[in-house]
């Protein structure tokens, strides 16, 4: 792979060239006899301004995500071309469902649906009955079901997956292509996804003189829930597509549905869920998936973060991309329908038709297999629902329609199920009260795992090399930034290089010029990992000023691990780092479906400045953390010998708390898929006592955003 590290040539001519044998030592990082006016604080009479926090390196996460994908792409690729025959094609079909299973199980247990019809609506050529099932004891499902008139003998059925529309199953798309169904001789089902509809997760706040949805109805609920699922190894891909499992049993369950015909359409969320749902079960007779087909490559790329449910646990480690969740349905009939000026790249959905149908013909259906690309923006027009009508009718033959039926689009109370249009006035569990009492129950029965046990799991969890390698890392000398009002009267900067393509900043402060590779004056060093910017914290962070001071026999460093401080990414649009659907929640994202969380990664870049520092010649290394750097502190302090001391601001009481608050306000990228399976936080600060562990002012649930 060839890497497209930010800290590039060019940086280095524009920071460096020719005019650094003359650059002045103030320039390269000094302050030497102007330490005076370094001291000044802003806002003081006299003082200089303010200063921005350095951020030298925001392409850093991006072009490294990027590479891996390519890298991914392309074995996918290699495997995809040596297939030659109809057996090769069907061991490959075979692996892709074994596979996709492994992201996605396992299964809870086949429940009862107690499904129940609350009202009728009577329409010309068909009725829509009001219903509700339990996909989860107590976990309640309100959906549609449209049933033609008139009809003898059974049915085609199709289940309908709504996008992120407020309304779910009543926005006007989705009724629209549920009733131009029904009036085909199609049984329809559509359900409301979690987070929308009669479906949310969150009782409402106060906002001004009425109420407003908590988390935002869709995107929000579906991050805030789905997020915090992942500590007791939940995922929201598979709760999601665990509703679309029991809604397609309902709609079997029904007298009036032909089981030979079955079929799967949504569009953008639905999408999403349509294409999971050929991956997960082989049910289905026909798909349809719409605006959500492309490439995980192409999403990357484009810098377009997707929801928690659209990001399955360990996908892109499989091997997987889109294509292959309708692989797993071939040789049965799969129509990808797309929109030209879509934000879900057409160039994926090309690309993805094209592997499908490579495959499609060696098992002798080429013709099973369909692309059709819209015209119009990201949606389900009525161009595209027409695609979906011909080839349905193709497959099942029940209609020789080609056009969409006059319709008459629904209030949403006619379509409620509830009495108010919400589960919660008839005291359906949320998604939030399964992961308390799974987080409850997990740490009850959690063996109290120390010494090599402890170290084996966290390594396990967040999937960090058992052995660093055998080399300490290579590093750049930076050019200086000025005057930064550090409490020191020099420093230098060093880009660690803790794996090709990734640097970890590190400041060393010192009392002596130095524009050079560091030297250890001895054995004994202090590394502050930031909270959010090294830069900001040695002016502003009374935890950096003081170890400073109290450890004078220490040579001082300070450390942004990736993607914060001076790697902070600026992609995902404009300033959007913290927002919820931000630049950090999609490198977390990717991080989760490529089987490397974006903490491991972190603790993996501190082990590596750990090792750096040893081969300087620090052979003792106090460790310490704030906030969001407390984190990879504590398990790099676990793993690593040379690490003597350990010093946390800030920390996180427990993972156990997140998982248990309603209102966690810890950002994705600090939660690892599956800990609390294993161990929780209590248990690695007990056995960082050993180490002299020093804790102030930790940190609650709800505090990790201050």
């Amino acid at each position: 792979m060839t890497s497209r590290s930010p800290l590039d040539r060019r940086h280095f001519i524009q920071t460096a060239g020719s005019a650094l044998l003359t650059m002045p030592l103030a320039q390269m990082g000094f302050s030497g006899s102007v330490m005076a006016a370094d001291a000044a604080k802003p806002g003081a009479a006299g003082a200089a301004p303010a200063l921005e926090p350095l951020n030298r390196f925001p392409r850093m996460l991006q072009e490294h995500l990027v590479d891996q994908l390519h890298e991914q792409e392309a074995k996918n690729a290699a495997v995809l071309a040596s297939l030659k025959t109809k057996a090769d094609a069907e061991a490959y079909v075979r692996s892709i469902r074994e596979r996709i299973q492994k992201c996605f199980g396992p299964w809870p247990e086949k429940t009862p649906l107690n499904a129940k019809v609350m009202s009728t609506v009577e329409r010309d050529t068909y009725r829509i009955e009001n219903v509700i099932f339990e996909s989860r004891p107590g976990f309640l499902v309100t959906a549609n079901l449209y049933v033609p008139k008139g009809r003898k003998g059974k049915l085609p059925g199709v289940v309908g997956s709504c996008g992120h529309s407020t309304n779910g199953k009543a926005a006007e798309a989705y009724q629209s292509f549920a009733q131009g169904l029904a009036r085909m001789g199609y049984v329809v089902l559509i359900f409301d996804p979690i987070g929308q509809g009669e479906r949310s997760q969150y009782a409402p706040v106060q906002k001004g003189k009425g109420l407003a949805a908590r988390y935002g109805i869709g995107v929000g609920e579906h991050i805030q829930a789905g997020n915090q699922q992942v500590l007791v190894g939940e995922s929201l891909p598979a709760w999601r597509a665990w509703d679309g499992i029991r809604a397609l049993d309902y709609l079997l369950s029904r007298e009036e549905v032909d089981p030979k015909h079955v079929g799967i359409t949504g569009n953008s969320g639905g999408g999403t869920m349509t294409t999971w749902l050929c991956g997960v079960d082989q049910r289905w007779t026909m798909a349809a998936p719409a605006c959500f087909v492309t490439t995980f490559r192409r999403n990357a790329e484009n810098e377009l973060p997707a929801d928690t449910e659209q990001c399955p646990f360990g996908v892109i480690a499989q091997g997987l991309d889109h294509a292959d969740f309708l692989a797993a349905l071939a040789p049965k009939p799969v129509v990808i329908v797309a929109q030209e000026k879509d934000f879900f790249d057409v160039r994926g959905s090309e690309e993805a038709f094209a592997r499908l149908k490579h495959l499609y013909a060696l098992l002798g259906a080429p013709e099973n297999i369909k692309l059709h690309i819209g015209g119009d923006y990201h949606g389900y027009a009525k161009e595209n629902r027409e695609a979906m009508y011909q080839w349905f009718n193709k497959a099942t033959g029940i209609s020789r329609e080609t056009t969409e039926p006059a319709l008459t689009i629904e209030k949403d109370e006619t379509l409620y199920c509830t009495p108010k249009g919400q589960v919660r006035d008839l005291q359906s569990r949320t998604v939030f009260s399964f992961t308390s009492e799974k987080a409850q129950a997990l740490e009850k029965s959690r063996a109290k795992l120390e010494g090599e046990a402890l170290k084996k799991a966290v390594t396990d969890v967040l999937h960090i090399p058992a052995r660093l390698p055998e080399n300490a890392p290579d590093y750049r000398v930076l050019r200086g930034s000025g005057s930064r009002r550090y409490p020191a009267k020099t420093h230098a900067l060093y880009a660690v290089e803790s794996e090709p393509g990734i640097h970890a900043i590190v400041t060393l402060l010192s009392e002596k010029p130095i524009i050079s590779r560091p030297h250890a004056d001895g054995k004994k060093a202090v590394l502050y990992v930031s909270h959010r910017s090294a830069d900001a914290e040695l002016r502003d962070e009374p935890l950096a000023a003081e170890l400073l001071k109290s450890h004078a026999d220490a040579t001082f460093y300070a450390c942004d691990v990736r993607g914060i401080g001076d790697s902070q990414p600026d992609t995902c649009g404009t300033d959007q780092f913290l927002k919820p659907y931000g630049s950090h929640y999609f490198y977390a994202a990717h991080g989760i479906m490529m089987d490397q969380p974006l903490l491991g990664r972190r603790v993996f870049d501190v082990m590596r400045v750990v090792q750096w520092l040893g081969s300087i010649g620090h052979k003792e290394v106090h460790l310490a953390g704030s906030g969001w750097g407390a984190l990879p502190v504590t398990f790099a302090a676990l793993l690593q010998d040379s690490v003597s001391k350990v010093t946390l601001k800030h920390a996180l009481n427990s993972f156990t708390e997140v998982a248990g608050t309603e209102e966690y306000n810890w950002p994705y990228a600090a939660l690892p898929p599956r800990v609390l399976s294993h161990f929780d936080l209590p248990q690695c600060y007990a056995v960082l006592q050993a180490k002299g562990l020093t804790t102030v002012e930790p940190w609650s649930a709800a505090q990790g955003m201050d």
